[in-house]
């Protein structure tokens, strides 16, 4: 009977010191802040990172994915207008056609008259031209996607820092005491890997999509170069 009471006593006990609602309950924000000054730049940051990664990908997947659509009778057009001698109507359909193909055509247009070699010049010019607008930012999305889990490590330095910090100042240590720092710590390492994660998957994709991009303004060119060199042009 003795040692059925002990038992019940101690259960009793252990059960009252684990009761959740006796523990103090904190929100992601509140584990921020307790992070101090440092803590709270390192989440700061990330979150700006995460903004700029998300407008990156989304305008340049928009606008690449539109530089991508070409009309499959544009360049039989041109043929069309071109062999009938309405090289105005030829330019007029190309400014109608917001593309780099279209824009590349055109000033392949405006140099009719000229050697073939001065067109082709005038038409890749214009194409690099192109091109590096389509790449634009993509290098910053490539830089977020090795910065953002970099800069998630430090916060985990400084969570870790943060937390044998409280250790060694407190007499009584408790796994409350470490449990700011580690949270922190482990926070501000998912989020940066997270977004890096997200930008280095999306940096990919768009710079596979500016190549195909790629593919379709140099065989719009060469169907353009071989339409001059046809008999009569």
């Amino acid at each position: 009977m003795y040692n059925l009471s002990f038992f019940l006593f101690q259960v009793a006990d252990t059960t009252s010191v684990v009761d959740p609602a006796a523990a103090p309950s904190q929100n992601i924000v509140d584990i921020i802040v307790s992070g101090g000054w440092m803590g709270i730049a390192n989440v700061l940051i990330l979150l700006l990172l995460s903004f700029m990664a998300l407008y990156i990908a989304i305008e340049r997947y928009l606008t690449i994915s539109k530089a991508g659509k070409i009309d499959e009778n544009f360049i039989t057009n041109i043929r069309m207008s071109v062999g009938a001698g309405n090289i105005e109507g030829a330019k007029a359909l190309c400014r109608a056609t917001d593309t780099p193909a279209a824009r590349m055509i055109e000033k392949g247009l405006m140099r009719i008259g000229k050697p073939l070699k001065d067109i082709d010049a005038a038409i890749e010019n214009v194409g690099n031209l192109e091109v590096f607008k389509l790449e634009k930012n993509l290098s910053s999305l490539a830089s977020i996607s090795g910065a953002a889990p970099m800069i998630g490590f430090l916060g985990t330095v400084t969570g870790m820092i943060l937390a044998f910090y409280n250790m060694s100042s407190q007499q009584n240590v408790t796994p409350a005491v470490l449990a700011g720092g580690i949270y922190q710590a482990l926070i501000t390492t998912a989020f940066g890997l997270v977004i890096g994660i997200f930008s280095f998957v999306m940096y990919n994709l768009l710079v596979a999509k500016v190549e195909k991009v790629v593919f379709l303004m140099e065989k719009t060119t060469i169907d353009f170069m071989d339409l001059l060199q046809e008999p009569g042009h």
